[in-house]
């Protein structure tokens, strides 16, 4: 018991002195509109997807994050909309945190090769704790070692909070290469779950760079097909003074791709941190309309055992005709 409560304040401590860190998918660059509301419309089509991360499944502090998304294109506006949803939650203080958020975004085309992308997003957020798990500090009576049931404390009246959110990103894009900014919590929405508490949701920066080419261009590919493509991906975030480095590479084939991606800690807080904290491997198959994902990140600190952090994703393009060379479409359509 002493141990679970202990575990339970610490993970309360943790989601408060964090701010509510953003969730990341390992495979942002497959659904880049988790990170950036720039990809809203990107294809130009409609299109749509679903992910699921499992992280940690063997400790007791088990998250699982899940997003969906729909985005869709309008010609005559010139103009991608779209609408998503996030949800995350926490096994054992059953944390529950969940926002919908519409998008919008212009294309304009600055130059013959490059096209400029900015873009809004607007949500609505809502967080919870199941605080009556808690022992509190009313709750015990010293002289006669009794625990009571019941507690006035006025945390267990604010166990919800909701808030509205904003988001502005934008895109560069080329044939074979794209460029993403964006900032999240640009409101800074008070989170605090005590009336008169003040915890700003701190802005979530992220830079994201993607480039796409032929194989053939630079080696002999003899080995593989001539259509054989590489991706190179690259993702920095900060949240207060936390940071990350994301740097990825993969292979493309027809109906196939294979990857892997190293996560840094550049900031390196706390005493043990390093500066590699996984490497991230990533398979994936497209039949038609549909694209498959699948990612396992393997933990190279000295948090334990975790169980590593699995991701399932699953897209859907209505029109296959427009071809995406270069953007995040890995069979090139």
């Amino acid at each position: 018991m002493k141990i679970k409560l202990f575990i339970i304040l610490i993970s309360c401590f943790f989601y408060s002195t964090l701010r509510a860190q953003d969730p990341v998918f390992t495979q942002y660059f497959l659904i880049p509109e988790t990170l950036n509301p720039g990809f809203s419309g990107f294809m130009e089509t409609t299109y749509t997807g679903i992910i699921h991360r499992e992280q940690w499944p063997d400790l007791d502090l088990k998250i699982t994050t899940d997003y969906a998304f729909i985005n869709t294109w309008n010609e005559n506006m010139n103009s991608g909309f779209g609408i998503s949803v996030l949800n995350q939650r926490e096994n054992v203080t059953n944390y529950n945190f969940s926002q919908v958020n519409a998008n919008y975004a212009y294309r304009v085309r600055i130059s013959d090769d490059w096209e400029f992308r900015p873009a809004i997003e607007v949500g609505f957020g809502l967080k919870s704790f199941a605080f009556q798990n808690l022992l509190l500090e009313d709750q015990i009576n010293i002289r006669s070692g009794i625990i009571n049931t019941s507690s006035i404390d006025p945390l267990l009246l604010n166990d919800k909070v909701s808030f509205f959110d904003a988001t502005a990103g934008m895109v560069f894009n080329t044939e074979n290469m794209w460029i993403g900014l964006s900032m999240k919590h640009l409101n800074k929405p008070n989170i605090s779950f005590t009336q008169d508490g003040n915890v700003p949701l701190n802005t979530f920066f992220s830079l994201s760079t993607g480039y796409e080419f032929l194989l053939a261009n630079y080696i002999d590919v003899q080995f593989f097909p001539y259509a054989t493509k590489m991706f190179v991906t690259a993702n920095y975030m900060q949240q207060a003074r936390y940071n990350r480095l994301d740097i990825g590479t993969s292979i493309l084939f027809e109906k196939m791709f294979f990857g892997a991606t190293a996560v840094t800690n550049l900031a390196k807080n706390g005493v043990n941190s390093h500066l590699l904290t996984s490497v991230n491997l990533f398979t994936g198959l497209q039949y038609d309309h549909l694209r498959l994902g699948i990612s396992y990140d393997l933990n190279t600190s000295k948090i334990g055992k975790t169980g590593g952090i699995y991701e399932l994703s699953l897209t859907y393009q209505f029109n296959l005709d427009k071809k995406c060379f270069g953007c995040p479409n890995y069979t090139g359509r």
